[in-house]
């Protein structure tokens, strides 16, 4: 019942994948442990699975597919710039209904390309969605309050990836985007950073990331030539040590019992983004393999204890390393009335007033705290 009540709502909001990790890590989902491999989720699908109607069973295939992270062939993912301002909204459901029918939409006061930072805000804000969204949906509340305060604000779509382009499910739908292999969408931050410094005249940048955009963020930072073109990195809900895949699996044996043989399972349903981002996987192994951090970054991680995707909350904090700071925040330490979940923590009031801060303590010193629901958001109003 947990698990199809949460599907449903994440079938709305398109994010189903953030119901299925939900329904598999609460209490009434007891299910043994499932090791972070392509492997072992294929095993776990098929051992529940029930034989179709003419008698066959279907089966999951551990299909690891043959890229290796570069944009090239079927394998690949691309960028394109967010444009067009949309209008700021104050809830993520409207705000993914508007991503649907305007995929590209730019957040608004993002991507005016001709503005000038100021002495008090001399680094532009370049903002990274996560997996499954796009920079509306994501930032359309966000954006507005840091071109308000007078950042130069730059956000992009990365990742972009069709069905057969490793992309999975998610691609189908409008504007579902970050779901290419990360080293792609890492590259493509890279040249889009360029792109920014180079228009305002600024050295670095400060980066606001949300769940997979904390990832790319810190990628970009360790293997694409970022450390010293940083001065800050804000992630909420970032996926900066993985996530379980045991709720995909249970989505995955979902779709066997319904009759569907899903061939090649990681790539078609979830997409490659996905299954580098499960706890454990190689691509973690590589990113944390020095530490989390490095030199001369402020890092600003920010958790929900109500989050249904980054659970427990420490895979989403860092530990700081040399010549680096962190800043750990509980987003309900101080304020338990918000129960923002995965996405509606990005309209969060307190979200928002915690990234003011990071970026300019000075200026924005003083946290808001106001009621802001889960699965709503917006104070529960659309």
């Amino acid at each position: 019942m947990i698990a199809t009540t949460h599907s449903l709502r994440r079938a709305l909001c398109g994010f189903g994948i953030a119901a299925v990790l939900a329904a598999a890590s609460s209490p009434a989902g007891a299910a043994p442990a499932l090791e972070p491999t392509i492997a072992s989720l294929a095993e776990y699908v098929n051992a529940g699975t029930v034989p179709a109607a003419d008698g066959r069973t279907p089966t999951a295939i551990a299909d690891t597919g043959s890229a290796s992270g570069s944009s090239s062939g079927s394998a690949g993912s691309r960028a394109s710039d967010a444009v067009g301002e949309g209008p700021e909204m104050s809830a993520y459901l409207p705000a993914f209904a508007y991503g649907l029918l305007h995929p590209d939409a730019a957040p608004p006061g993002a991507n005016r390309w001709d503005c000038e930072p100021t002495a008090q805000h001399p680094r532009p804000v370049v903002l990274l969605h996560g997996t499954w969204l796009n920079a509306y949906d994501t930032f359309s509340s966000l954006s507005p309050r840091l071109a308000e305060a007078g950042y130069c604000v730059f956000t992009l779509n990365y990742g972009k990836s069709g069905l057969l382009e490793a992309g999975g499910l998610g691609a189908v739908l409008p504007g579902r985007y970050g779901v290419g292999p990360m080293a792609d969408s890492s590259r493509q931050v890279a040249a889009f950073v360029e792109r920014v410094r180079a228009a305002t005249g600024s050295d670095q940048v400060d980066i606001v990331g949300h769940s997979q955009g904390g990832t790319i963020a810190n990628h970009y930072l360790k293997f694409e030539g970022g450390q010293g073109k940083v001065g800050k990195l804000v992630s909420f809900g970032a996926t900066h040590h993985g996530t379980s895949l045991l709720g995909i699996a249970t989505l995955g044996r979902m779709i066997n019992n319904a009759g569907i043989d899903i061939m090649g399972f990681y790539r078609p349903v979830i997409g490659a983004a996905n299954v580098e981002q499960a706890v454990g996987s190689s691509f973690y192994t590589s990113l944390n393999a020095t530490g989390d951090t490095v030199p001369g970054v402020a890092y600003t991680a920010v958790g929900s204890r109500y989050d249904e995707v980054m659970n427990p909350l420490d895979l989403g904090f860092l530990s700081a390393g040399p010549d680096a700071t962190v800043d750990n925040i509980v987003l309900q330490n101080g304020c338990e009335q918000d129960i923002s979940d995965h996405l509606t923590m990005m309209y969060s009031p307190r979200a928002a007033s915690i990234a003011l801060r990071a970026l300019d303590p000075e200026g924005s010193p003083t946290l808001t705290c106001t009621f802001n629901p889960w699965f709503f958001g917006g104070g529960g109003s659309l």
